[in-house]
């Protein structure tokens, strides 16, 4: 029975390790985030033509930014600016970003 005791307590150490762990590093995310910050990181800030505002991507869900980034990528989301930036990512890189805008407090 102890045996047994010891197997379940590991197995369960085990999965909760790796829930916790995040997909994406957000240190790395910081860097890739830079060519995000001209419009994303300014308040307020709303493109010329056509005229939209820029939504802010901190204290956003990374599972939504990714899902984002991947339809830019596949030209699911219409837009040409973020195409091209999607077009260059791998998931990874994908990933490290959403960590990155995930740990700020939501706004």
């Amino acid at each position: 029975m102890k045996f047994y005791t010891i197997v379940l307590s590991l197995v369960c150490l085990g999965l909760m390790s790796t829930s916790v762990q995040a997909a994406g590093d957000p240190v790395r995310g910081k860097d890739l985030a830079a060519t995000c910050m001209g419009c994303h990181g300014v308040p307020s800030y709303t493109n010329a033509y056509p005229t939209y505002r820029v939504p802010r991507l901190g204290g956003q869900h990374t599972d939504y930014i990714v899902s984002a980034l991947k339809a830019y990528m596949d030209k699911q989301r219409p837009h040409p600016t973020m195409h091209a930036q999607a077009a260059t990512m791998t998931d990874q890189d994908m990933q490290d970003l959403a960590a990155y805008f995930s740990s700020f407090p939501a706004q």
